[in-house]
């Protein structure tokens, strides 16, 4: 049964009135209509919610205690997948197909991910003459979007509880109601009071006060680079370690004697996933001059097979953006590559139904690689086809943003592949079609982010390292500064 009109927080171990009286309406995207609400929470709420989070860290909690809260987080969470994922397609829009898979999967794949990581990581390790101890970071601020709310949650909530470290989370307000049922699994786990704390409310108030607090030892945001750039900007004033992954613009490379049939296939499939609605899609399809053409009929022809509709049809492949503002936001960037001069080659502007933050799968081609649609994310359904000379020219098509998240790369042999892959300046390319890895450390280049996530390099940012100097031997001494 889904409470879609929440009325408290989760501070100190207990579903708690806020300070306030004020809510934030949730909106779905595929009908027009409120669907529920949730706490607008105040910069009192944050501080009680640090002050319990502060209040629960233990820096010599045990490895063995953190393994049985992460796993007793895992079992109960795997429980309301199911729950969680139709909660999703309603107030994300996010197809059921999409929802039961990719929006709750992964999230599991990458908590379990953490589960094992945790079971072979080394706190200690001896080098030379110094004892190396790594040790919980200290209270966590962690704050994430609307695109995969479960997952964001995941790839932060989850790592530091592993690590030892205390959290007060704030969920996005365009998508809050299934992080507020996951958060109802981590009461059913019985977790210490404090250890995972829940604030909703706006960013302006909840987001910034976290980012600010004085008693914050790591702020992990997700979002946009302008929101992220804030984030930094305040957590400096208390010298605060900030964890950002931010926008992308990521480059899926075609080079000449790739399997140009599956690389569009799938590189059609990543752009418009969820809706185009993913920081690490790949919005950029790069194609060689002498395929062009026949990248085109490709691609218009696997973007012809997606089909936009009720969330709630198994059919549907893309859903609605995830609110009126991102809506139109998306119109715009169309309106503005076609008066740009960009190609368009299926899709478009144009309100596609009645009701609903609807926009059609949209190919532009001959886009200008530093056009404002060959340059800034849109988050949206719309695919920039760039042709290319040869590929010095690629390479610096794909280098040439202020983004480096992800991308692709296709090429007649893997070597081949991984030799351009390495002078791309990005955080992770998919090669030949490469799967997903759960396991490997996620996080961009340039304006896209610092620090990573996932795996156990997404595991460490959790952790502080001390060094203790152990006394040596008189025999071996030896004379380090003169």
């Amino acid at each position: 049964m889904h409470e879609y009109d929440r009325k408290n927080l989760f501070i100190d171990g207990q579903w708690v009135a806020p300070g306030g009286t004020d809510t934030i309406e949730v909106i779905d995207p595929a009908t027009e209509t409120v669907i529920g609400s949730v706490p607008d929470g105040t910069a009192s709420d944050v501080d009680a919610a640090v002050a319990a989070a502060r209040r629960a860290f233990d820096p010599l909690i045990t490895v063995a205690e953190r393994r049985d809260r992460l796993a007793r987080v895992i079992t109960a969470m795997e429980k309301r997948l199911p729950d969680i994922a139709e909660t999703i397609t309603r107030e994300l829009g996010a197809p059921v197909r999409i929802a039961q898979g990719v929006q709750t999967q992964v999230p599991l794949a990458v908590a379990r991910g953490f589960a094992d990581v945790l079971e072979t990581f080394e706190f200690e390790e001896r080098v030379d003459n110094s004892l190396i101890l790594r040790e919980p970071y200290g209270v966590v601020a962690a704050i994430t979007p609307w695109n995969y709310p479960l997952y964001q949650v995941v790839a932060k909530v989850l790592p530091a509880i592993a690590a030892g470290c205390p959290v007060v989370l704030k969920p996005s307000n365009e998508a809050p109601l299934s992080v507020f049922e996951l958060i109802e699994a981590v009461d059913e786990a019985g977790l210490p009071p404090g250890v995972v704390n829940l604030v909703s409310g706006s960013g302006r108030v909840v987001g910034e006060r976290m980012a600010e607090h004085p008693d914050v030892d790591l702020v992990s945001f997700t979002g946009s680079t302008a929101v992220g750039r804030r984030v930094a900007e305040l957590a400096a004033q208390s010298v605060t370690k900030v964890a950002l992954e931010l926008g992308g613009k990521s480059a899926n490379v075609i080079l000449d004697g790739g399997d140009l049939a599956t690389a569009v296939k799938v590189g059609v499939g990543n752009a418009f996933l969820n809706s185009g609605q993913t920081c690490m899609a790949w919005t950029r399809m790069l194609v060689p001059e002498n395929r062009y053409a026949e990248a085109l009929g490709l691609i218009e022809a696997a973007a012809a097979r997606y089909t936009v509709g009720d969330p709630f049809d198994p059919a549907t492949r893309i859903g609605p953006s995830a609110s009126a503002s991102q809506f139109a936001t998306v119109r715009g960037f169309i309106e503005r590559a076609q008066r740009d001069g960009a190609r368009l080659v299926i899709g478009g502007a144009e309100k596609i139904r009645d009701v609903g933050y609807y926009v059609a799968p949209t190919v532009f081609a001959d886009v200008d690689p530093d056009s404002e649609l060959g340059q800034e994310e849109v988050f949206g359904p719309v695919l920039a086809v760039i042709p290319y000379r040869d590929e010095d020219d690629a390479l610096r098509i794909a280098n040439g943003t202020a983004y480096g998240l992800s991308g692709a790369v296709w090429a007649e042999n893997l070597d081949r592949a991984v030799a351009f892959a390495r002078r791309v300046q990005t955080g992770q390319l998919d090669l030949n079609g490469g799967s997903y890895n759960p396991l490997a450390p996620f996080g961009g280049y340039k304006k896209s982010g610092i620090g990573r996530e996932l795996g156990r390099a997404g595991f460490e940012e959790f952790l502080q390292t001390k060094s203790l100097q152990l006394p040596v031997p008189p025999t071996a001494r030896v004379t380090v500064f003169r």
